[in-house]
């Protein structure tokens, strides 16, 4: 018999990417084959997938993890050139597919700030670049394969009508093995960041400075000026030397005041390919401001500018100690059933807090108190404290989840405390 026990028998030492959640699991599984992976599964009362642990929360604990980065497979890239799709295995990353595209001149639509998280995990949770035009991450997916509670491996295409509802998974469906993407022609950006822009001056011009590029991201701190603009964008537009009053960066920026820019990717109008523009960061180093914690909130596009007023009028001065950096950002409508944006192209405004647990909590109490008239719906890697009757009242097609959830893990192994408290309720029980 093929061992595929635990690394320990103890509780295992081990956080998310930013440090402030640890994980409760007390076995961490390294299966080498998809039989040892359905052995785990099939012994296990309550189980999650182990990515890249950057999400923000306990959406992926579990009593045990599993670790796929051993499995056969799991770093497996595989192109069709004349379909325009990739295949990957569930431990590519972003920057590891980029690495493999782009010579092969294909490239994706669009990219999280982030090149660093996995290419599954990612559109599990609805994940996001930017861009008026650009779906999340998710909607490249084109077919997933999916080790299911009950140890079947479960096919789902283009003509299954049940993709649309397991791309964005949050993990609960089972184990995904592998995910195929739609993939296009390897296109050149560069990108500009402009800077101490008028509050003023983006109210009156929001639509034009979001299709200024083909991602834009708005950095801010609530404060008078907002800090940066970042346009990645057509290199023949480089040159333009300021954006409605905000004039160009006169050196490479790094969107957290007082961090060292050399983490991210070339700016000042350098033309380059598309992977090493599109993300906020070099794959290559350590991303972000590291000892931090995440929140986002996305609202209907027509109402982000009065959302984003409300905020900051009513809790400007109170989130800025607390806040390393606030992003702006745009992503277009989609159809995946627990996607944040489903049916509405949307503002996604982002908080990089200080890693402060309790006060970011607090706060994030306050931001949701304040946006509630704009129906916010959450990112669900990052740390938020909206009830889940208030959560669940902005996914008209939850109970078919629910329903395709119980058909493939009747046992309810994937169903962990996060997930019943934060979308399905306390309620949320396996199917006997």
């Amino acid at each position: 018999m093929i061992g595929f026990g635990p690394v320990s028998t103890t509780p295992i030492e081990l956080t998310n990417w930013a440090g402030n959640h640890r994980y409760r699991a007390r076995m961490l599984h390294h299966p080498r084959s998809l039989e040892e992976l359905r052995r785990v599964v099939s012994a296990a009362r309550s189980l999650r997938a182990l990515g890249t642990r950057h999400s923000f929360s306990a959406i992926g604990d579990a009593d045990e993890l599993v670790a796929l980065d051993l499995l056969e497979g799991s770093g497996r890239v595989t192109i069709d050139c004349e379909a325009l799709t990739v295949t990957v295995g569930p431990a590519v990353t972003h920057a590891q597919l980029a690495a493999t595209l782009e010579p092969a001149g294909l490239a994706l639509a669009n990219m999280a700030s982030l090149p660093h998280i996995s290419v599954i995990g990612a559109a599990a949770t609805g994940t996001h670049g930017s861009g008026d035009r650009q779906g999340n991450l998710a909607t490249s997916v084109r077919a997933l394969r999916i080790l299911t509670g009950t140890g079947e491996l479960l096919e789902l295409g283009p003509g299954d009508p049940r993709l649309q509802g397991a791309i964005v998974n949050l993990g609960a469906l089972g184990v995904v093995m592998q995910a195929t993407l739609a993939v296009e022609r390897s296109y050149t950006l560069s990108q500009r960041v402009y800077e101490r822009m008028e509050w003023d001056a983006l109210a009156e011009n929001l639509d034009a400075i979001t299709s200024a590029g083909r991602s834009v991201s708005i950095f801010h701190r609530f404060g008078e000026l907002i800090r940066e603009v970042w346009v990645k964008g057509d290199p023949s537009a480089a040159d333009r030397l300021s954006l409605f009053g905000a004039p160009a960066a006169g050196g490479p920026r790094h969107p957290v005041p007082g961090a060292d820019p050399v983490v991210c990717t070339p700016q000042l109008g350098e033309p380059g390919p598309w992977c090493e523009r599109l993300p906020h960061f070099r794959a290559g180093f350590m991303p972000s401001a590291g000892e931090e914690i995440q929140s986002e909130y996305f609202v209907a596009r027509e109402h982000g500018l009065a959302a984003l007023t409300a905020l900051r009028e009513e809790l400007g001065p109170r989130i800025e100690p607390l806040l390393h950096i606030s992003e702006v950002r745009t992503i277009a409508a989609d159809e995946l059933w627990l996607s944040p944006h489903w049916r509405r192209d949307s503002i996604g405004i982002h908080f990089t807090w200080q890693r402060e647990p309790e006060a970011v909590r607090a706060m994030c109490v306050e931001i949701e108190r304040v946006l509630e008239p704009f129906a916010p719906r959450p990112h669900w890697g990052k740390v938020f404290e909206l009830p889940a009757s208030r959560v669940a009242a902005h996914y008209p097609r939850l109970g078919e989840f629910d329903a395709l959830r119980r058909e493939l893990d009747p046992r309810g192994v994937f169903l962990n405390r996060w997930l019943a408290q934060r979308l399905l309720g306390d309620g949320a029980a396996p199917t006997p």
